[in-house]
C-alpha cells in the first residue's frame, strides 16, 4: 500500500559530500569479488525485499526478530540521521523514514540500489541512495547519529577498515548497530560451504577472512575478542551483544543453518556500541 511521500534533506555536515558515485579507485580483490557477487545475486532478493517493505514491523536477521522486541532503535530521537552500510534492499532505511528518522542507504552494488529506487517509487518513500564502498565514504566526519549494518558492511567489508569509518561518521554519543553470523556458526560451517554441522569444521582463530571458493565472495568473521578490541581501539564502548535464537514458530529462509541447529547454538550476533 502506498504511503505519503517523505521528503528528506541530507545532513548539513554531509551536504558537501558526493551523493552520486564518482570515479573510484580500483577495488581490492575482495571488494571486486563481493561487488560482482551481489550484482549477480540482486535479482534473487527482490521478492523478499518487497515483502519486507510491505511490513509495518521491522524484522531483523534470518529469523525475523521484531524491532518491537529487540528495541535496537528505541533511543533514536525523531529526525535522527542514520546511515545504513551495505543496505541491500534497504528495508531498514524504509522503516526508519516511516518512523520519523532520516536514513541514507549505502551499497556498493548498483543493481541493489536500482531495486531500492523502484521500491521507493512503488511505496512512495524517499531517502538518499549512495553507491560507494562502506570502507571509504565521502561523507564529512560526524554526519550521523547512528550507523547500522545488517549482513552488509558487517559481513562483506574488512572490519579493520569499515569500523574506523563508522566511528568517523558518527557524532559523539552516536550508536553503532550491526548484525552478522555467529562465531559458532562459522566454526561449524564446512570449508566448502553448506549447512552448519554439529561439530567444528575449522579453527576458531582462522576465521577472520573466510572464502568458500577461490574466486567467490569473501566474508569477514573476527573472533569475539577481535571485535571487542577493534571497537575499543576506534573509540566505541560496547553496550550489548545479543546471541540470537530463533522464535518458536521460526522457519529457515536460507539453507546454511537449520532451526534445530540455531536453537542449540547462536547463528547470529547483534553488536551494539556507542561512540564515547
Amino acid at each position: 500500500m502506498a504511503r505519503a511521500a517523505t521528503k528528506y534533506k541530507v545532513p548539513p555536515a554531509a551536504r558537501r559530500a558526493r551523493l552520486a558515485a564518482a570515479p573510484a579507485p580500483p577495488l581490492s580483490d575482495y571488494l571486486g569479488r563481493n561487488t560482482a557477487a551481489w550484482e549477480r545475486w540482486a535479482a534473487q532478493y527482490v521478492a523478499a525485499g518487497r515483502a519486507a517493505w510491505q511490513e509495518a514491523e521491522l524484522r531483523w536477521g534470518i529469523w525475523g526478530l521484531p524491532e518491537s522486541e529487540l528495541q535496537l532503535f528505541s533511543e533514536l530521537s525523531p529526525g535522527a540521521d542514520v546511515v545504513e552500510l551495505g543496505c541491500g534492499t534497504a528495508a531498514i532505511s524504509a522503516w526508519l523514514v516511516r518512523n520519523g528518522r532520516r536514513p541514507v542507504a549505502v551499497d556498493v552494488a548498483r543493481p541493489q540500489l536500482e531495486t531500492v529506487r523502484r521500491f521507493q517509487q512503488e511505496f512512495d518513500l524517499s531517502f538518499p541512495l549512495i553507491c560507494e564502498n562502506a570502507e571509504n565514504l565521502s561523507f564529512d566526519a560526524e554526519s550521523f547519529d547512528a550507523v547500522v549494518s545488517e549482513y552488509g558492511a558487517s559481513l562483506w567489508c574488512d572490519p579493520q577498515l569499515w569500523v574506523p569509518e563508522a566511528s568517523r561518521l558518527l557524532r559523539r554519543g552516536g550508536r553503532l548497530v550491526f548484525l552478522t553470523n555467529g562465531a559458532m556458526l562459522i566454526a561449524c560451517t564446512p570449508k566448502d560451504g553448506g549447512a552448519a554441522q554439529t561439530e567444528l569444521a575449522r579453527d576458531y582463530f582462522s576465521t577472520y577472512r573466510v572464502e568458500f571458493s577461490d574466486k567467490g565472495p569473501v566474508e569477514f568473521h573476527p573472533t569475539h575478542g577481535e571485535w571487542i578490541r577493534l571497537l575499543h581501539a576506534n573509540g566505541f564502548v560496547l553496550e550489548n551483544m545479543l546471541e540470537v535464537r530463533p522464535p518458536d514458530d521460526a522457519a529457515p529462509r536460507f539453507d546454511f543453518v537449520s532451526v534445530d541447529w540455531a536453537e542449540r547454538w547462536p547463528s547470529e550476533e547483534i553488536w551494539v556500541a556507542r561512540k564515547a
